[in-house]
C-alpha cells in the first residue's frame, strides 16, 4: 500500500519535544502499511485487532501505547492510504474524525 504522507508524521514528532517518543511507533506503523495490502477494512482489523474502522473509508490507529492516534483514509481499491491527521490521545478527543 503506497501512504501519503511520510511528512505529516515527521512534522508531528519534530513540532514538540514532547513528541519525540512518538518517532519509532509512528515510523513501524507507516513500515508496516507500506508493506501490507488489504482488500477490505475488515482484513485491516483482522490484523490489526486495535484498529478502528470508521466511515468514509477512514481508520483510527492507536499508537505508541494509546498515547498518540494516526487517522488514514484508505482506498482499498487503490492500495492507497492517505494520512489525515495525528495526535495525541487528548488532541483526537477534540476533532470529528470523520471529516478531518
Amino acid at each position: 500500500m503506497r501512504i501519503i504522507a511520510f511528512s505529516t508524521l515527521r512534522l508531528f514528532w519534530e513540532s514538540h519535544p514532547a513528541y519525540i517518543d512518538a518517532k519509532t511507533p509512528l515510523v513501524e506503523l507507516y513500515r508496516h502499511m507500506e508493506k501490507a495490502a488489504y482488500p477490505t477494512p475488515q482484513a485491516l482489523k483482522a490484523e490489526l485487532g486495535t484498529a478502528s474502522i470508521l466511515k468514509g473509508s477512514r481508520v483510527v490507529f492507536n499508537v505508541g501505547g494509546n498515547r498518540y492516534r494516526v487517522i488514514m483514509a484508505i482506498n482499498y481499491q487503490r492500495q492507497l492510504g492517505f494520512i489525515r491527521f495525528v495526535g495525541t490521545h487528548a488532541q483526537y478527543d477534540q476533532i470529528n474524525a470523520e471529516t478531518v
